[in-house]
């Protein structure tokens, strides 16, 4: 039977979802993200199916979203960058959590997320060596080019400072793997996007795994573009993200 607890980690709100029977055992961790505007209840499918398959996994709330909340997450539009540089902030408090408990089998901790979670993904990767693994749900591994496509969205009652832009630019691009593919220390890492996602386009993931394919870091990356498929997930992707975390990690 598989459980879902919700539970503060060292302070931070998490679901963690595991098969009953192996919840005192060690076993493969993988913590994976929701996306803009959901919260972490919402990537429960995600997270049974990867339970069943006998992994640990811990499902957190974003900053703004959920039990986080701070009004509503849409006022918080341009401290868009904040939520995933915060989760990212977190990530290390959670390993340890369960490291220190012991329920970590070896080295096997992978990350994923869908959206704004698979954009904490790959920016987490250029960052900690801990992920082993990754898979990246509509997602982009270009924070800084997808930025200058979110301020290109901005209303025009808002106005941003032109220093406030640059900071913004200059501290993504420590984690833009596009830019630094050899942070990837050719670990797995999986792509899967729609081909008619107007939310986060495909077109930057698909400039990314072509410019880097020769890279001797990037040769465990993969990618599948479906055909007409928009910014949401169908049972068949969360299958094959799973099935691509077994690969990884068992």
């Amino acid at each position: 039977m598989i459980t879902v607890n919700e539970k503060m980690v060292s302070g931070l709100p998490v679901l963690e979802v595991v098969d009953a029977d192996l919840i005192q055992k060690k076993l493969p961790l993988v913590v994976f993200y929701h996306g803009w505007t959901n919260c972490k209840e919402v990537v429960l499918t995600q997270g049974y199916e990867l339970a069943k398959q006998g992994f640990r996994v811990v499902l957190p709330e974003a900053l703004f979203h959920g039990v986080r909340a701070e009004g509503k997450v849409t006022d918080h539009f341009v401290s868009f960058w904040k939520i995933p540089l915060h989760s990212i902030s977190e990530f290390p408090i959670i390993v340890q959590h369960y490291r220190t408990k012991n329920l970590i089998l070896g080295d096997k901790i992978g990350v994923g997320g869908f959206s704004m979670g698979g954009i904490t993904t790959c920016m987490l990767m250029a960052v900690n060596s801990e992920v082993k693994a990754g898979v990246v749900l509509s997602g982009t591994p270009s924070p800084v080019k997808f930025c200058q496509q979110l301020l290109g969205l901005l209303p025009d009652d808002v106005t941003l400072s032109k220093e406030f832009v640059d900071a913004q630019l200059n501290e993504l691009t420590g984690y833009d793997l596009s830019m630094h593919p050899e942070k990837i220390l050719n670990r797995p890492l999986h792509f899967w996007h729609g081909s008619a996602d107007e939310k986060v386009p495909c077109d930057l993931t698909e400039q990314f795994v072509e410019l880097t394919k020769d890279d001797p870091q990037t040769q465990n990356v993969t990618m599948h573009i479906s055909d007409g498929a928009q910014h949401k997930l169908s049972y068949a992707v969360t299958q094959e993200m799973v099935q691509r975390f077994v690969s990884y990690l068992q």
